[in-house]
C-alpha cells in the first residue's frame, strides 16, 4: 500500500469532494444540529491544518488539525473513503496530527466524534485517547462520544 499523507489544502475540487462525502456521511447518522461541520473554507483558516491521504495521487482520507487556546488542538474532519477503511489510513492520519501538535508544544488533544461511528472509537483509543466528558464548547448529548489524550510527558 503506498499510501501518502502530506499538509495540503482543503480547496482543491477532490479534496473537496472528499469532505462532501464526509458530510453526507455524517447526516445519515446524526441529525443535523448535532453535526459540529467546519466548512471547506474554514479548514482552509490559518488556524487548522489539513492532512490528505493520497493513493496514486487519488484524495482518499482526510483530517484536520485545529488549533484553540490554552494549548488545545482539536482533531476535525476525520474521514477514510470505504474502498480504503480497514488500511489503517485513518490511525495514520491521527499520528500526523498528533506529531504535529507534539511539535507545536500543544499539551492536549480533544475531538468530538458520534455515537454511531465504533470504528473511529477504535482508531482513537489505540491511540491512546481516552473518553471523557464535552470537550470546548460542544453540548452534552446522546449523539457525542469526547475524547481525549495528553501531549504532556
Amino acid at each position: 500500500m503506498a499510501i501518502a499523507i502530506a499538509v495540503e489544502t482543503p480547496m482543491q475540487d477532490d479534496v473537496r469532494s472528499l469532505v462532501a462525502e464526509l458530510n453526507a456521511n455524517l447526516l445519515e447518522l446524526t441529525p443535523p444540529e448535532f453535526c459540529f461541520h467546519l466548512s471547506v473554507e474554514d479548514m482552509a483558516e490559518p488556524s487548522v491544518t489539513v492532512f490528505v491521504a493520497r493513493d496514486k495521487g487519488a484524495a482518499v482520507a482526510c483530517g484536520a488539525l485545529k488549533r484553540h487556546a490554552d494549548g488545545v488542538g482539536e482533531v476535525k474532519r476525520m474521514y477514510t473513503r470505504p474502498s480504503h477503511r480497514g488500511r489503517q489510513v485513518g490511525a495514520l492520519i491521527v499520528a500526523e496530527i498528533e506529531a504535529l501538535a507534539r511539535r507545536e508544544g500543544l499539551e492536549r488533544l480533544v475531538l468530538e466524534t458520534g455515537d454511531r461511528h465504533p470504528a473511529a472509537w477504535t482508531v482513537y483509543e489505540r491511540a491512546g485517547f481516552h473518553r471523557c466528558g464535552p470537550v470546548l464548547d460542544y453540548p452534552e448529548s446522546k449523539w457525542s462520544v469526547f475524547y481525549e489524550k495528553s501531549l504532556k510527558g
